[in-house]
């Protein structure tokens, strides 16, 4: 099973949309199960001082549903602050409390920055990296940056950019054989 990630909990966010696009080209291009799991639609009643030692009942579904049984992840990372949103560091805490090794170890991930500037999440892509091999899964070299994302959408907010969607595809069935 492979879990395509929006890693903000930003409400009505921009990542989604790519991540979304992202999940079905992987859709048309496999029969292997994909899900996604979009962070501005999860609960959030996990994050308490005592998250480290005590996992909420909706963080473990949510890592029984999307993460244990995920070989493969791609994770779409807006640029907070020249990184990626602790929203996406904080779930990947809250998950390795329980289970620490069967949630991301030999497991591989794609990484696909979003930005409204130029340079596609560069910084944050090349810091999720060194904590996903830190957690022992391999990531694809082939790091997708999405840059001026307002320019590659039309007045209704779709995607319209034809290679924008074009590098998409390659880089999902790149993922796909990955």
């Amino acid at each position: 099973m492979i879990t395509v990630i929006s890693g903000t909990n930003r409400k009505n966010s921009e990542c989604l949309k790519f991540a979304t696009l992202y999940f079905e080209m992987l859709q048309e291009s496999t029969e292997e199960e994909i899900k996604l799991l979009a962070l501005e639609h999860i609960p959030h009643d996990w994050f308490h001082p005592d998250m480290y030692t005590r996992q909420s009942e909706s963080l473990a579904r949510l890592q029984d549903e999307y993460i244990l049984q995920a070989t493969k992840f791609v994770f779409f990372i807006p640029e907070y602050n020249g990184g990626f949103p602790g929203a996406v560091k904080l779930f990947i805490d809250a998950c390795t409390v329980r289970k620490y090794t069967s949630n991301f170890q030999g497991k591989k991930a794609a990484l696909v920055g979003i930005a409204t500037g130029r340079a596609g999440n560069l910084r944050g892509m090349e810091h999720l990296t060194g904590v996903l091999n830190y957690l022992g899964t391999v990531v694809m070299p082939d790091k997708l940056p999405i840059s001026r994302i307002s320019e590659l959408k039309d007045g209704e907010g779709e995607v319209i950019d034809e290679e924008t969607l074009d590098v998409m595809r390659a880089h999902a069935l790149e993922f796909l054989a990955f």
